[in-house]
């Protein structure tokens, strides 16, 4: 196994996966969309997991709270919640740790929350499935975690219908909803893409400041760049399924050492510098069916060598990140650059 990437601290690591692989069986054959993934994340830590669409971000967080849509499944690996392995639990144990130890933020509020009922009504109805509470003790904590996630008016609101809060608001519902059992993890999946930018900060501040208050970890998928250098402690960068790169945030937006992290953060534009031209990425992520041989950047790669065509690279160190590039094998030969041009 690769060193450790959690931050320093004495605390064991909360959450560890571990050579996590994900497989939709199809009638053409077997799709791998996650390989090999590892990482932990410790207590109090935001860990942001970074990609293109169809990098495998949240099919990562899906099976780490259980949910993966058939036929999709865990092939191989280890996910560890607190020392204790629960992707190979029971239905109904993950679901019993689904919600009490492991919360989940998803894209779009709505589809979190039941319309037929009073928010109210389902913060209660959570809280009393994990929490041995009544009825009066589960709606005063409730009210309490209302007022906590910023909704003004608590008293009142608490009694509203989804429908009748805005985006932003309805979100601060759905964060409250995930911390009503007091998680120890929470998967955020895309929590701020369909809100306003300033409702985004918003919901970014509420999320940095819990988890240091309440010392809970939080895996947030995006694909913003700009949401993991505000909120994340390390990020994890992905590509066809694997990681490309993981580091703390500082070293990785500013220094990054895999090519793909460096395009990424080409192409975001900075008000400080003036450019003729941002940096383009050519070609596109590849299918499953259609992963190429080698590293999977490879096809997109302005400084792809001889090796980065028949050997895949697994994360090594690079400065105080890894990589999954042989440009930073100082053990190898490195991987010299070919002299014709990449293809689009």
């Amino acid at each position: 196994m690769a060193p450790s990437d959690k931050i320093s601290t004495n605390n064991p690591p909360l959450l560890e996966v571990k050579n996590l692989r994900v497989e939709f069986p199809t009638r053409r054959g077997t799709l791998l969309a996650v390989d090999d993934v590892s990482f932990d994340i410790a207590p109090g830590e935001v860990l942001g997991v970074v990609g293109e669409s169809g990098a495998g971000k949240s099919l990562t967080g899906n099976a780490i709270i259980g949910l993966l849509e058939p036929p999709g499944r865990i092939a191989g690996g280890e996910i560890r919640l607190e020392g204790r392995r629960i992707d190979n639990l029971p239905y109904e144990e993950m679901r019993k740790i689904r919600g009490a130890r492991i919360g989940a933020i998803f894209q779009d509020p709505l589809t979190s929350l039941n319309p037929l009922y009073s928010v109210g009504r389902q913060l209660v109805e959570t809280i009393q499935t994990h929490l041995p509470l009544s009825a009066a003790a589960a709606r005063t904590r409730a009210l309490d975690l209302l007022k906590e996630v910023g909704i003004p008016g608590a008293e009142s609101r608490i009694d509203h219908y989804p429908h009748q809060f805005s985006g932003g608001m309805r979100q601060r519902v759905v964060i409250a909803l995930a911390l009503c059992a007091g998680p120890r993890l929470i998967v955020a999946d895309e929590p701020t893409t369909a809100l306003d930018v300033s409702i985004q900060a918003q919901i970014i501040a509420l999320l940095k400041r819990l988890c240091r208050e309440h010392g809970t970890a939080v895996m947030l998928v995006t694909h913003d760049m700009g949401v993991i250098a505000e909120t994340a402690d390390r990020v994890a960068v992905m590509y066809a399924g694997r990681i490309a790169e993981i580091g703390p945030v500082r070293d990785v937006v500013k220094h990054a050492k895999h090519p793909y992290t460096k395009g990424l953060m080409g192409s975001i534009p900075s008000l400080g510098v003036r450019t003729e031209r941002l940096t383009q990425i050519d070609g596109a992520m590849p299918r499953l069916t259609e992963i190429p041989t080698g590293c999977a950047f490879n096809p997109r790669c302005t400084e792809r060598g001889q090796r980065c065509m028949v050997e895949r690279p697994d994360l090594m160190v690079a400065g105080t990140s890894r990589a999954a590039c042989w440009l930073h094998d100082r053990g190898g030969v490195g991987a010299p650059v070919l002299k014709e041009t990449v293809d689009a």
